[in-house]
């Protein structure tokens, strides 16, 4: 895949829309050290370039409602596209499953799944062994504490993909 190439204003940019979300012209050139006209031309060119995929908020859960987070381990049976496929589909239509990585090595997924319950997770376990997915094992780690929980360091990823 052809990367498009940036510089350290187009990094801050990025870097400052992660960080805040959306930020008005001005906060943004302020953040950019750059005037607010070529840095809003700039922010619209990686907008269309698709380095921006959305805004959104991080919403403090845990002041809203109590609920389970466990961290699965998936293993299938078998290796087929159509495996994966039938699987990634599950994953999707569920929106408890928060997050979901292929991985390399012993397992095949790594998901993030947040449930009022363990007794509602444990449905949403029992639903994907009941829908025949070919899950050869899964492990799940109840969360009792987050100790991180961060956006990747532009300016830093961006330096190195840069030597």
């Amino acid at each position: 895949m052809k990367r498009v190439g940036l510089d350290a204003t187009d990094v801050r940019i990025l870097s400052a829309v992660q960080r805040h979300g959306q930020l008005s012209k001005i906060k943004l050139a302020e953040i950019a050290n750059i005037s607010p006209t070529p840095c809003w031309a700039r922010l619209d060119r990686l907008k269309s370039a698709g380095f921006i995929r959305s805004y959104h908020a991080q919403i403090a859960l845990e002041q809203i409602c109590d609920f389970t987070q466990v961290l699965v381990t998936v293993s299938l049976s078998r290796h087929r596209k159509v495996d994966f496929d039938q699987f990634e589909a599950f994953v999707l239509a569920h929106d408890e499953i928060t997050e979901c990585v292929t991985t390399g090595g012993g397992m095949d997924y790594a998901m993030k799944a947040i449930s009022p319950t363990l007794a509602s997770f444990q449905t949403l376990m029992q639903s994907m062994l009941d829908a025949e997915l070919g899950v050869d094992r899964y492990m799940t780690y109840i969360a009792t504490r987050t100790v991180k929980a961060s956006l990747p360091n532009l300016a830093k990823l961006a330096a190195h993909g840069a030597r």
